[in-house]
Protein backbone atom coordinates (compact mmCIF):
# COMPACT_ATOMS: atom_id res chain seq x y z
CA UNK A 1 0.00 0.00 0.00
CA UNK A 2 1.26 3.48 -0.87
CA UNK A 3 1.47 6.03 1.88
CA UNK A 4 -2.12 6.65 2.90
CA UNK A 5 -3.64 10.14 3.15
CA UNK A 6 -6.71 11.32 5.05
CA UNK A 7 -8.86 14.15 3.69
CA UNK A 8 -11.83 15.88 5.28
CA UNK A 9 -14.41 17.99 3.44
CA UNK A 10 -16.71 20.15 5.53
CA UNK A 11 -17.45 23.51 7.04
CA UNK A 12 -15.58 25.26 9.82
CA UNK A 13 -17.38 27.21 12.50
CA UNK A 14 -16.56 28.73 15.85
CA UNK A 15 -18.70 27.13 18.55
CA UNK A 16 -19.81 29.18 21.54
CA UNK A 17 -21.21 26.75 24.12
CA UNK A 18 -23.81 27.82 26.69
CA UNK A 19 -25.04 26.15 29.87
CA UNK A 20 -27.91 27.81 31.77
CA UNK A 21 -27.70 30.63 29.23
CA UNK A 22 -24.11 31.44 30.18
CA UNK A 23 -21.11 30.81 27.88
CA UNK A 24 -18.87 28.05 29.23
CA UNK A 25 -16.55 27.46 26.26
CA UNK A 26 -15.66 28.77 22.81
CA UNK A 27 -13.81 26.44 20.43
CA UNK A 28 -13.29 25.87 16.70
CA UNK A 29 -15.69 23.29 15.29
CA UNK A 30 -17.54 21.79 12.38
CA UNK A 31 -18.47 18.17 11.78
CA UNK A 32 -15.63 16.97 9.52
CA UNK A 33 -13.36 19.50 11.26
CA UNK A 34 -13.98 17.86 14.66
CA UNK A 35 -13.26 14.45 13.15
CA UNK A 36 -9.97 15.61 11.64
CA UNK A 37 -8.77 17.29 14.83
CA UNK A 38 -9.30 14.03 16.71
CA UNK A 39 -7.55 12.14 13.91
CA UNK A 40 -4.69 14.64 14.10
CA UNK A 41 -4.41 13.91 17.82
CA UNK A 42 -4.50 10.13 17.34
CA UNK A 43 -3.44 9.01 13.86
CA UNK A 44 -1.32 12.14 13.37
CA UNK A 45 0.69 11.36 16.50
CA UNK A 46 1.01 7.58 16.04
CA UNK A 47 1.44 7.65 12.26
CA UNK A 48 3.07 11.00 11.43
CA UNK A 49 3.83 9.77 7.92
CA UNK A 50 0.08 9.94 7.12
CA UNK A 51 -0.91 13.44 5.94
CA UNK A 52 -4.24 14.71 7.30
CA UNK A 53 -5.71 17.51 5.18
CA UNK A 54 -8.81 19.64 5.60
CA UNK A 55 -10.73 21.04 2.61
CA UNK A 56 -12.86 23.91 3.84
CA UNK A 57 -13.34 27.67 3.92
CA UNK A 58 -13.06 30.35 6.59
CA UNK A 59 -13.29 34.10 6.70
CA UNK A 60 -10.21 36.26 6.69
CA UNK A 61 -11.08 37.56 10.16
CA UNK A 62 -9.43 37.00 13.53
CA UNK A 63 -11.62 33.96 14.27
CA UNK A 64 -10.53 32.48 10.95
CA UNK A 65 -6.93 32.94 12.08
CA UNK A 66 -7.74 31.04 15.29
CA UNK A 67 -9.39 28.19 13.36
CA UNK A 68 -6.50 27.79 10.90
CA UNK A 69 -3.86 27.97 13.60
CA UNK A 70 -5.75 25.37 15.64
CA UNK A 71 -5.68 22.93 12.74
CA UNK A 72 -1.96 23.43 12.25
CA UNK A 73 -1.31 22.88 15.96
CA UNK A 74 -3.17 19.56 15.77
CA UNK A 75 -1.41 17.92 12.81
CA UNK A 76 -4.00 18.97 10.21
CA UNK A 77 -2.60 20.40 6.98
CA UNK A 78 -4.31 23.67 5.92
CA UNK A 79 -3.01 23.91 2.35
CA UNK A 80 -6.54 23.28 1.02
CA UNK A 81 -8.27 25.85 3.25
CA UNK A 82 -9.82 28.78 1.36
CA UNK A 83 -9.64 32.12 3.19
CA UNK A 84 -12.39 34.25 1.67
CA UNK A 85 -11.49 37.92 1.58
CA UNK A 86 -13.85 40.30 3.32
CA UNK A 87 -15.92 37.55 4.95
CA UNK A 88 -16.49 36.43 8.53
CA UNK A 89 -16.04 32.90 9.83
CA UNK A 90 -19.30 31.10 10.64
CA UNK A 91 -20.49 31.11 14.26
CA UNK A 92 -22.50 28.41 16.03
CA UNK A 93 -24.29 28.90 19.34
CA UNK A 94 -24.79 25.60 21.20
CA UNK A 95 -27.18 25.60 24.16
CA UNK A 96 -26.87 22.59 26.48
CA UNK A 97 -30.13 21.42 28.09
CA UNK A 98 -30.60 19.58 31.39
CA UNK A 99 -29.38 16.33 29.75
CA UNK A 100 -26.42 18.20 28.19
CA UNK A 101 -27.78 17.66 24.69
CA UNK A 102 -27.19 20.67 22.45
CA UNK A 103 -29.66 22.84 20.60
CA UNK A 104 -28.06 25.04 17.97
CA UNK A 105 -28.45 28.47 16.48
CA UNK A 106 -26.23 29.06 13.45
CA UNK A 107 -24.90 32.29 12.02
CA UNK A 108 -23.82 31.19 8.55
CA UNK A 109 -24.12 32.33 4.97
CA UNK A 110 -24.41 29.11 2.95
CA UNK A 111 -25.48 31.05 -0.14
CA UNK A 112 -22.03 32.65 -0.38
CA UNK A 113 -19.90 29.62 0.43
CA UNK A 114 -16.81 29.55 -1.74
CA UNK A 115 -13.85 27.32 -2.49
CA UNK A 116 -10.96 28.54 -4.62
CA UNK A 117 -9.48 26.36 -7.33
CA UNK A 118 -5.93 27.32 -6.42
CA UNK A 119 -6.46 25.89 -2.92
CA UNK A 120 -7.54 22.54 -4.37
CA UNK A 121 -4.77 21.99 -6.90
CA UNK A 122 -2.78 19.79 -4.53
CA UNK A 123 -5.73 17.45 -3.86
CA UNK A 124 -4.57 14.18 -5.38
CA UNK A 125 -6.09 10.87 -4.30
CA UNK A 126 -4.55 7.41 -4.41
CA UNK A 127 -5.97 3.97 -3.73
CA UNK A 128 -6.64 3.38 -0.01
CA UNK A 129 -6.62 7.07 0.90
CA UNK A 130 -9.53 8.02 3.17
CA UNK A 131 -12.02 10.81 2.51
CA UNK A 132 -14.58 11.88 5.10
CA UNK A 133 -17.33 14.32 4.14
CA UNK A 134 -20.13 15.68 6.25
CA UNK A 135 -23.13 17.91 6.68
CA UNK A 136 -24.69 20.50 4.38
CA UNK A 137 -21.26 21.57 3.13
CA UNK A 138 -20.99 18.26 1.27
CA UNK A 139 -24.24 18.86 -0.64
CA UNK A 140 -24.47 22.66 -0.79
CA UNK A 141 -25.48 23.53 -4.40
CA UNK A 142 -23.37 26.69 -4.30
CA UNK A 143 -20.11 24.71 -4.10
CA UNK A 144 -21.37 21.40 -5.48
CA UNK A 145 -19.14 21.55 -8.55
CA UNK A 146 -16.12 21.50 -6.24
CA UNK A 147 -17.33 18.88 -3.75
CA UNK A 148 -18.68 16.58 -6.49
CA UNK A 149 -15.34 16.76 -8.29
CA UNK A 150 -13.51 15.86 -5.07
CA UNK A 151 -15.87 12.93 -4.55
CA UNK A 152 -15.39 11.63 -8.08
CA UNK A 153 -11.61 11.94 -7.94
CA UNK A 154 -11.53 10.00 -4.67
CA UNK A 155 -13.90 7.35 -6.01
CA UNK A 156 -12.02 6.88 -9.28
CA UNK A 157 -8.70 6.59 -7.41
CA UNK A 158 -10.04 3.82 -5.18
CA UNK A 159 -10.07 5.80 -1.93
CA UNK A 160 -12.23 4.75 1.02
CA UNK A 161 -15.07 7.29 1.26
CA UNK A 162 -16.99 7.86 4.51
CA UNK A 163 -20.10 10.06 4.33
CA UNK A 164 -21.72 11.41 7.50
CA UNK A 165 -25.13 12.68 6.41
CA UNK A 166 -25.63 14.97 9.44
CA UNK A 167 -28.67 16.69 7.90
CA UNK A 168 -30.14 19.37 10.18
CA UNK A 169 -33.85 20.19 10.35
CA UNK A 170 -32.97 23.80 9.52
CA UNK A 171 -32.25 22.60 5.96
CA UNK A 172 -35.41 20.52 5.56
CA UNK A 173 -36.98 23.11 3.26
CA UNK A 174 -34.02 22.71 0.88
CA UNK A 175 -34.47 18.96 0.40
CA UNK A 176 -35.85 19.19 -3.16
CA UNK A 177 -32.73 21.11 -4.22
CA UNK A 178 -30.18 18.83 -2.55
CA UNK A 179 -31.61 15.30 -2.49
CA UNK A 180 -29.86 14.42 -5.76
CA UNK A 181 -26.56 15.44 -4.15
CA UNK A 182 -27.29 13.32 -1.06
CA UNK A 183 -27.97 10.26 -3.22
CA UNK A 184 -24.85 10.84 -5.33
CA UNK A 185 -22.73 11.08 -2.17
CA UNK A 186 -24.24 7.81 -0.94
CA UNK A 187 -23.62 6.13 -4.30
CA UNK A 188 -19.93 7.04 -4.29
CA UNK A 189 -19.33 6.23 -0.61
CA UNK A 190 -18.14 3.03 1.05
CA UNK A 191 -19.70 3.86 4.43
CA UNK A 192 -22.76 6.00 5.11
CA UNK A 193 -23.36 7.05 8.71
CA UNK A 194 -26.25 9.07 10.03
CA UNK A 195 -28.61 9.39 12.95
CA UNK A 196 -32.23 8.34 13.22
CA UNK A 197 -33.04 12.05 13.28
CA UNK A 198 -31.15 12.64 10.01
CA UNK A 199 -33.00 9.87 8.19
CA UNK A 200 -36.38 10.87 9.54
CA UNK A 201 -35.86 14.29 7.95
CA UNK A 202 -34.44 12.89 4.69
CA UNK A 203 -36.62 9.84 4.13
CA UNK A 204 -39.50 10.11 6.58
CA UNK A 205 -38.44 7.07 8.61
CA UNK A 206 -36.07 6.50 11.52
CA UNK A 207 -36.12 2.69 11.18
CA UNK A 208 -32.56 1.69 10.19
CA UNK A 209 -33.56 -1.46 8.30
CA UNK A 210 -36.17 0.46 6.32
CA UNK A 211 -33.68 3.23 5.54
CA UNK A 212 -31.18 0.65 4.30
CA UNK A 213 -33.61 -1.49 2.30
CA UNK A 214 -35.53 1.34 0.63
CA UNK A 215 -32.96 4.10 0.27
CA UNK A 216 -29.35 2.96 0.64
CA UNK A 217 -28.47 -0.62 -0.22
CA UNK A 218 -28.63 -0.01 -3.97
CA UNK A 219 -26.13 2.83 -3.51
CA UNK A 220 -23.92 2.01 -0.52
CA UNK A 221 -23.52 -1.35 1.17
CA UNK A 222 -22.04 -0.34 4.53
CA UNK A 223 -24.47 1.51 6.80
CA UNK A 224 -24.23 2.77 10.38
CA UNK A 225 -27.24 4.37 12.05
CA UNK A 226 -26.73 6.00 15.44
CA UNK A 227 -29.48 6.97 17.86
CA UNK A 228 -28.02 9.14 20.59
CA UNK A 229 -27.47 7.14 23.79
CA UNK A 230 -29.53 4.24 22.40
CA UNK A 231 -27.91 1.25 20.64
CA UNK A 232 -26.56 1.91 17.15
CA UNK A 233 -27.33 -0.30 14.15
CA UNK A 234 -24.79 -1.69 11.69
CA UNK A 235 -26.02 -3.19 8.41
CA UNK A 236 -23.80 -4.62 5.67
CA UNK A 237 -24.44 -7.36 3.11
CA UNK A 238 -23.04 -9.93 5.58
CA UNK A 239 -23.43 -8.35 9.03
CA UNK A 240 -26.46 -7.01 10.90
CA UNK A 241 -25.78 -6.02 14.50
CA UNK A 242 -26.72 -3.60 17.24
CA UNK A 243 -24.19 -2.13 19.65
CA UNK A 244 -24.97 -0.61 23.02
CA UNK A 245 -22.74 2.08 24.46
CA UNK A 246 -21.46 2.13 28.03
CA UNK A 247 -23.27 4.50 30.36
CA UNK A 248 -21.22 7.62 31.07
CA UNK A 249 -21.77 10.91 32.83
CA UNK A 250 -22.32 13.25 29.90
CA UNK A 251 -20.98 16.80 30.03
CA UNK A 252 -21.83 17.66 26.41
CA UNK A 253 -22.99 15.70 23.35
CA UNK A 254 -21.39 18.19 20.93
CA UNK A 255 -19.08 16.31 18.60
CA UNK A 256 -20.26 12.85 19.70
CA UNK A 257 -21.09 11.70 16.17
CA UNK A 258 -18.09 13.45 14.63
CA UNK A 259 -15.76 11.63 16.97
CA UNK A 260 -17.50 8.33 16.41
CA UNK A 261 -16.59 8.87 12.75
CA UNK A 262 -13.00 9.67 13.72
CA UNK A 263 -12.80 6.51 15.80
CA UNK A 264 -13.98 4.35 12.88
CA UNK A 265 -11.36 5.92 10.60
CA UNK A 266 -8.67 5.56 13.27
CA UNK A 267 -9.62 1.88 13.51
CA UNK A 268 -9.30 1.46 9.75
CA UNK A 269 -5.80 2.95 9.89
CA UNK A 270 -4.71 1.01 12.99
CA UNK A 271 -5.84 -2.28 11.42
CA UNK A 272 -4.38 -1.30 8.03
CA UNK A 273 -7.65 -2.21 6.32
CA UNK A 274 -7.91 -1.88 2.57
CA UNK A 275 -11.07 -0.87 0.72
CA UNK A 276 -11.68 -4.50 -0.30
CA UNK A 277 -11.15 -5.78 3.24
CA UNK A 278 -13.50 -3.15 4.64
CA UNK A 279 -16.23 -3.95 2.15
CA UNK A 280 -15.96 -7.66 3.04
CA UNK A 281 -15.35 -7.28 6.78
CA UNK A 282 -16.90 -9.80 9.14
CA UNK A 283 -18.41 -9.01 12.52
CA UNK A 284 -15.11 -9.42 14.37
CA UNK A 285 -13.61 -6.59 12.33
CA UNK A 286 -16.67 -4.41 12.80
CA UNK A 287 -16.65 -5.08 16.55
CA UNK A 288 -13.19 -3.49 16.70
CA UNK A 289 -14.14 -0.52 14.53
CA UNK A 290 -17.38 0.21 16.39
CA UNK A 291 -15.61 -0.09 19.74
CA UNK A 292 -13.03 2.49 18.62
CA UNK A 293 -15.80 4.80 17.42
CA UNK A 294 -17.65 4.50 20.72
CA UNK A 295 -14.41 5.06 22.65
CA UNK A 296 -13.76 8.36 20.85
CA UNK A 297 -17.39 9.43 21.19
CA UNK A 298 -17.54 8.65 24.92
CA UNK A 299 -14.35 10.62 25.61
CA UNK A 300 -15.73 13.71 23.90
CA UNK A 301 -19.05 13.49 25.74
CA UNK A 302 -17.18 13.84 29.03
CA UNK A 303 -15.87 17.33 28.22
CA UNK A 304 -17.05 20.60 26.69
CA UNK A 305 -14.55 20.21 23.86
CA UNK A 306 -15.37 18.89 20.40
CA UNK A 307 -12.51 16.41 20.06
CA UNK A 308 -10.50 13.84 22.00
CA UNK A 309 -7.73 15.08 24.25
CA UNK A 310 -4.38 15.95 22.81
Amino acid sequence: MEKRQIFGVGETVFDVIFKNDKPVAAVPGGSAFNSLISLGRSVGVRFPEIPIRMITETGDDHIGDIVVRFMQENNVNTQCVTRNNGTQTHISMAFLDERNDAKYEFYKDHAHASLKEENLQTVDFHAEDILITSSFFAINPVIRDYTANIYRKAYEAGAIIYYDVNFRSSHAHELPAVMTNVIENCRLSDIVRGSTEDFNILFGTSNPQEVYDKHLKNHCKLFICTDGANPLTLITPTVAARYSAKHIETVSTIGAGDNFNAGIICGIVENNLTKAQLNNADKRVWDKLIAKGQEFSAEVCQSVFNYIGG
